[in-house]
């Protein structure tokens, strides 16, 4: 028998409401084993700590409401139509928590079959998730394959990976329909008429999983004249991010270059500002340019549009909500479900 839509919206609004009670502490089937997820990630990954997946799972969760499925999938007409399922090969990321979770999402919401690669950082949590929402619909066991090999036996394929890695991804999946994913980081835009709460919230898009996300905001424009001291004296509440080891190393070892370059940055004690013109910044160094014209801001941010995941300002994606994204908020504005359908 197959799922229909209904049913599969339906399962993953029952996903979601499950993952959102374990959160709460509202006791389920599941909330204890969702708790000792959340708790031993660390032990495997140690970026993955309880809070950062607690972010992940909230996230996700947030999403996973009927009327939010339902606002979604409405806007794909055809997905009511029976079509014959394909088997689509996903090679997921493990920069953050259940980095692969959109894309897992995607290709089962359109009634497909995933055969998910899993990233050796981040293996635990989806399938976890894809044993209970084979629990939640006993029809999904036939629809979700993990697989830590090479895979096989796919119809498309959708990979993420680093620059060098798509380098790879693009030559071997070359003759099958795919989407290839690269490098990607966030910027923000700074006007000078931001509230308080506005930039005490782009903290949150700058720290969060320690900088590592696509949407993680990597570098900042100023305008002329903009005093930082500024911004930083709305962080205080992130800066005990500097009492975890790895990432106190980073920032260690990268003001320590900068010092020996006679590079100038300023120091906040757990954030590193240097000026420069890259997008990409390492972890726990935040880069920032100033501007003259905000127009000409955005001509750059066009010509650099394939590097950049989301923008933060007054004007684009609120601050605070850069890892926050709604179900058609797609990597890279790539349509994942239309590029399915379309194979279909």
């Amino acid at each position: 028998m197959v799922m229909t839509l209904k049913q599969r919206v339906e399962s993953f609004s029952e996903l979601g409401m499950i993952l959102r009670d374990a959160l709460e502490g509202i006791t389920n089937s599941y909330s204890t084993d969702i708790e000792k997820h959340i708790n031993n990630q660390q032990l495997k990954n140690p970026w993955f700590t309880p809070d950062n997946v607690k972010l992940a799972i909230k996230s996700i969760a947030d999403e996973l409401t009927y009327e939010n499925l339902l606002e979604w999938t409405n806007c794909y007409p055809s997905l009511n139509d029976d079509n014959k399922s394909i088997n689509v090969g996903v090679i997921m990321a493990g920069n953050i928590p259940l980095a692969g979770f959109h894309d897992f999402l995607s290709v089962l919401i359109t009634g497909n079959n995933i055969i998910a690669k899993t990233s050796s950082k981040d293996q635990d949590l989806i399938v976890l998730i894809g044993r209970i929402l084979s629990e939640i619909n006993p029809e999904f066991k036939n629809k979700i394959i993990f697989n830590e090999g090479t895979l096989k036996d796919f119809d498309a394929v959708i990979a993420t990976g680093s620059d060098n890695s798509s380098r790879y991804f693009e030559y071997y999946f070359r003759k099958y329909y795919h989407i290839i994913r690269r490098n990607r980081n966030s910027i923000a835009v700074i006007r000078g008429t931001e509230s308080e709460k506005e930039l005490t919230s782009l903290g949150k898009d700058v720290f969060s999983y320690f900088g590592f996300g696509c949407r993680n905001v990597s570098k900042i424009y100023f305008p002329e004249g903009y005093r930082i001291s500024e911004l930083t004296k709305y962080w205080v509440g992130y800066s005990s991010i500097i009492n975890h080891n790895k990432y106190a190393n980073n920032y260690d070892y990268n003001k320590a270059i900068f010092q020996v370059n006679r590079e100038e940055f300023i120091d906040t004690g757990y954030l590193i500002f240097r000026e420069n013109k890259s997008i990409a910044s390492p972890v726990a160094v935040l880069f920032y340019e100033f501007y003259n014209s905000v127009n000409d801001v955005y001509k750059t941010i066009e010509k650099e549009r394939d590097r950049i995941q989301c923008v933060i300002s007054k004007n684009d994606t609120p601050f605070g909500n850069a890892q926050s994204p709604h179900l058609w908020d797609y990597a890279d504005g790539i349509d994942t479900v239309d590029f399915l359908l379309k194979k279909k």
